[in-house]
């Protein structure tokens, strides 16, 4: 469980992505806030308390025993950005140039970003990605994680199911699979387009633990990761979460979900975040 020392600095680091994420779409006038926003507390925890990361990206004795991250959610690599650059994968100042013509921080993830293991954003196939690296991994006697980040509308794809079938055949019980399930994708409403409910019970039906979580909850999601972390099955957390959260008129609203702000609206989510 974390302390309160931890959860108050951990919502100060939150805080921090919201408003970077904000800052960094506003100025490329281009990228995905809803999904993002969603997922800050996923990542924050993660990264911040759960992961074992190397953040010079230096190949130096602890760089293979890294847990790897794949962002199968790849639309939302503003907070990947965030959290890497607050670990020191490289200057927070770089942040701003986020999707802008020869940035390192491209829209969706690719590897010659520092802490990026993979490129990604070709919704359904980040968690095969995480499949095959876990395989490797169990291969070479590594012990370290392999985690997922997926979007529920992604749980539409097929590919992802056949994932969801290999992991357990091949006993990979060091991946965990995170689903951010804000249940809205670009479209609408999940359940209106393709039903995922019961999710919990079909990925039980896939022999995955599952975890179901409120994705907000800092505590929450730490004792979730430590726990899949320690299972002997791949591991699915299902966290609830709120799209756009953090900023009222974008929250549970699709139409934010890959749109950036104009100057107005800028300045109003600002001062809710502030």
């Amino acid at each position: 469980m974390l302390d309160e020392i931890e959860i108050k600095k951990l919502k100060s680091l939150c805080k921090e992505n919201r408003i970077n994420i904000l800052k960094m779409i506003y100025n490329a006038q281009s990228g995905h806030l809803g999904g993002a926003l969603s997922a800050t507390e996923i990542m924050t925890v993660l990264f911040h308390k759960c992961m074992k990361t190397v953040p010079k990206w230096t190949k130096d004795k602890d760089f293979d025993k890294r847990d790897r991250f794949v962002l199968s959610k790849g639309h939302a690599s503003s907070i990947l950005y965030c959290v890497l650059a607050q670990l020191g994968y490289f200057p927070k100042e770089e942040l701003m140039t986020f999707r802008l013509f020869g940035s390192r921080l491209q829209g969706h993830p690719v590897p010659f970003c520092p802490g990026v293991e993979v490129a990604t954003g070709s919704l359904g196939q980040g968690l095969s990605i995480a499949c095959g690296i876990a395989m490797g991994l169990k291969l070479d006697n590594n012990p370290a994680h392999v985690f997922a980040l997926l979007g529920d509308g992604e749980l539409q794809e097929g590919n992802v199911w056949e994932a969801f079938m290999q992991a357990p055949q091949r006993k990979l019980d060091n991946l965990v699979a995170i689903i951010d399930r804000n249940r809205l994708q670009i479209d609408g409403c999940t359940e209106s387009i393709k039903s995922l409910d019961p999710l919990d019970a079909k990925l039980k039906a896939f022999n995955w633990d599952v975890i179901e979580i409120d994705g907000h909850d800092l505590n929450a999601i730490y004792e979730a990761i430590e726990k899949a972390k320690a299972n002997n099955v791949p591991t699915a957390i299902i966290a609830n979460t709120i799209k756009g959260k953090g900023v009222s008129f974008m929250e549970n609203n699709a139409g934010w979900h890959g749109k950036a702000p104009n100057k107005e609206d800028y300045e109003r989510a600002l001062a809710e975040l502030s």
